[in-house]
């Protein structure tokens, strides 16, 4: 254009800035045309300023965004409610709460009005942090101030609530769009239909395709992909090859994201060949690699824990000119923590806190979950006071796997701070709450503790499982009270659970430790006819208990009878056996 003697103008370089904000990758590049438009003396509009910002959302680049903001304040330009939103839009997927409600205090100390978007992105910035029902509020605020929640609206804070868990919500929402008159949209359906797929509510699933259909909305791309994603179970291989076909039927041929759908879908299903094979389809069909697909790879690689191969996947992507993002850096935590690889997961800890990566709501859920899973108390609780930091708001999935890793570490004071934050943040207890509940008792030794906590599961309707019921019976013969422990048994039997082999490890341990054998005996011939044979902890538990009595040659008449009554007990376990109580006798 300027070899013909043709100038550039504002049009030319807003478009070309347009190019390479959804190109990505090239920061640089844009640098460079701003300061070109600077030195021709073209001044910024706010086409050119909201799509710079548009570009810093897209890469997560929320420090340049910062920069480039306060540069055009700077110089002199007054920023539009465009412009503002494309800035909120930066914090909104970094989730920064608290800086895209200061961008909105500003707007309105500017006399900048706010609309839908300005809401949208808000509302956006809360449920990324974890404040679903926060998010939600502002319908209420939205509508006060005389605008109206759309469709955008109602589907992040469903969205939002989905991935939460909190479906109910998610639906009653639902239902109050309906009923105040916006229409839901395809993204609406496809939100929930993902949610819903989650939990396999099938039934649910099919009154909501029911509904998109009666109120005219065509499955789009998005929608096929969506069920693609719900087949992506283990054991599902052939629902995903189903879905697949059908979708090609109506006419919708694979498009990038379907090929990274059924990447992270066959990954799921177990099925890392088929994976592997989508992403050779992928380039035949003359598609690039984004970092989506990167990602579904590492999903696929991550369900295995090969950190290994995880690794080779991330060097390569940079290689390739991308950057990690969130998703990345999470399946790279889950990957090592799968794989049992404590190292791995400090590194990255180690960039989160030195300020290399930011510090999500996700991403810091993520890495004390990973923790929780290696059983890094350190680094949990080191990870847990960083969320906590950024004024993020745990769910309950991190407050019980606090609860949890402070009663397995005997630090009954600080599980009862985590009752107290429970409670403090308006969650209601759920199973696993309780079950740690009844767990930090029983290790306390406080039994009748356990007990009560129980108890007032049932009274408030609870449903206890097999867990709840083992941990309460583990509390009764720690403490030598078999009778309660029996009466716990008969309790959970009359509610149609089943015992299990701990439960039956546990009585066996409870009996041998006070040198009841003809009980253990009688445990044993009960356990057979239940077809549920004794392991080799069982037998061990027993001759331990014997040696713990000085019971030397009781102990080798027990093993010398297993076989009478557990045919199936292998040659090689009975040797061991027998070694155990040689060297104990030895001792």
């Amino acid at each position: 254009m300027k070899g013909r003697s043709l100038n550039p103008t504002l049009v030319t370089y807003n478009v070309m800035l347009d190019v390479y904000g959804k190109k990505g990758r090239s920061w640089n590049k844009i640098l460079d045309l701003l300061d070109e438009m600077k030195s021709v003396g073209l001044e910024f509009d706010e086409f050119t300023c909201s799509t710079v910002l548009s570009a810093c959302g897209r890469e997560g680049l929320l420090e340049e965004a910062k920069s480039f903001f306060d540069e055009l304040k700077l110089s002199g330009y007054i920023p539009g409610t465009v412009t503002y939103n494309s800035l909120l839009q930066v914090y909104g997927k970094a989730g920064i709460y608290n800086e895209a409600l200061s961008v909105l205090r500003e707007m309105e100390e500017k006399n900048c009005p706010p609309d839908s978007v300005t809401y949208n992105e808000l509302v956006a910035a809360y449920v990324r942090a974890g404040f679903q029902d926060e998010g939600a509020a502002f319908i209420e605020t939205m509508a006060q101030k005389g605008i109206m929640p759309n469709a955008i609206t109602y589907t992040t804070v469903i969205d939002a609530y989905g991935k939460a868990g909190k479906e109910d919500r998610a639906l009653s929402l639902f239902r109050q769009m309906k009923e105040s008159g916006c229409v839901p949209n395809v993204c609406t359906y496809n939100s929930i239909l993902g949610m819903l797929g989650k939990k396999s509510r099938v039934d649910d699933m099919m009154e909501i395709i029911s509904d998109m259909k009666s109120n005219g909305c065509k499955p789009n791309r998005v929608t096929w992909n969506t069920m693609l994603v719900m087949c992506g179970n283990k054991g599902m291989q052939k629902y995903v090859n189903r879905v697949f076909q059908e979708m090609k039927n109506c006419g919708f041929e694979p498009d990038r994201d379907t090929f990274n759908t059924l990447i992270s879908a066959y990954g799921r299903c177990g099925s890392e060949i088929s994976a592997s094979k989508m992403h050779e389809e992928m380039i035949k069909a003359g598609f690039s690699p984004c970092i989506t697909t990167y990602n579904a790879l590492l999903n696929a690689l991550a369900r295995r824990g090969d950190w290994r191969a995880s690794e080779s996947v991330v060097l390569d992507l940079r290689n390739k000119g991308f950057k990690p993002n969130e998703t990345t850096y999470c399946l790279m935590i889950q990957s090592y923590s799968k794989g049992g690889n404590i190292r791995g997961i400090e590194r990255i800890a180690k960039e989160i806190y030195d300020g290399h990566i930011f510090p999500s709501w996700m991403l810091l859920r993520t890495l004390v979950l990973a923790n929780f899973k290696c059983r890094s108390l350190v680094g949990m609780e080191r990870a847990f006071q960083e969320f906590l930091k950024n004024g993020y708001k745990p769910d309950l999935v991190l407050f019980n796997s606090m609860l949890s890793i402070f009663s397995r570490n005997r630090m009954y004071d600080r599980a009862q701070d985590m009752i107290h934050f429970i409670r403090e943040n308006g969650l209601k207890p759920d199973l696993v709450t309780y079950n740690s509940l009844m767990d930090m008792y029983a290790r306390a030794g406080d039994c009748w503790k356990a007990q009560e906590v129980l108890n007032g599961l049932l009274e408030g309707n609870g449903r206890p499982d097999l867990v709840s019921y083992n941990t309460v019976i583990k509390g009764f013969c720690r403490q030598g009270l078999m009778q309660e422990a029996m009466r716990t048994l008969t309790e959970m039997t009359n509610r149609g659970i089943r015992p299990c082999i701990v439960t039956y490890n546990t009585f066996v341990a409870g009996f041998s430790a006070r040198g009841f054998f003809q009980e253990v005996d009688e445990v044993i011939s009960y356990m057979i006819e239940d077809n549920c044979r004794p392991n080799e902890l069982t037998y061990t538990t027993i001759v331990d208990g014997f040696c713990k009595a000085k019971k030397y040659k009781d102990a080798m008449e027990f093993v010398s009878r297993i076989k009478e009554k557990d045919g199936l007990y292998g040659e090689e376990s009975m040797q061991r056996l027998v070694s155990r109580i040689r060297e104990n006798m030895e001792s």
